[in-house]
């Protein structure tokens, strides 16, 4: 009787590491599947292994890459009756200068939002754009 007492006690005690090792194995399982997919990086978090500091030290986009990239959308078809870029429209606000157009962008005026579809850009990335579209007048 005395070792089919221990043979059930052996064997309970390895039911019992089974299903330890398999709850282990599970539980690394639901890590690995709702782990995130990736992270953010801001700009200055040196936490990110100097991937943040390596994009902010590109020294920006060009204006025509902004251009292209944000401002074309309104400004290549006129919508809301935003100044068309290669037209008059534009040498018309060279007239105000750099720095009101610049506000304007900035801050917003008539349809087109503070910072118009660029909330990522940095001012001189707008000055940048603003240049460019100067520069398309005809």
């Amino acid at each position: 009787m005395n070792k089919f007492v221990s043979a059930l006690c052996a064997l309970g005690l390895g039911a019992v590491l089974v299903a330890s090792v398999q709850a282990a194995t599970n539980n690394e399982k639901i890590i690995e599947r709702i782990k995130p997919a990736g992270s953010v990086c801001m700009v200055g978090d040196d936490s990110c292994g100097g991937a943040a500091a390596a994009s902010a030290g590109s020294g920006g986009r060009s204006g025509e890459d902004v251009y292209n990239t944000k401002c074309s959308a309104c400004h290549g078809t006129g919508v809301l009756d935003a100044p068309k870029f290669g037209t008059s429209d534009w040498a018309d606000r060279g007239a105000k200068g750099m720095e009101t157009l610049l506000a304007n962008a900035i801050n917003g005026i008539n349809a087109m939002p503070p910072r118009g579809t660029c909330a990522d850009c940095s001012d001189d990335e707008i000055e940048g754009a603003i240049q460019h579209m100067l520069d398309s007048a005809k």
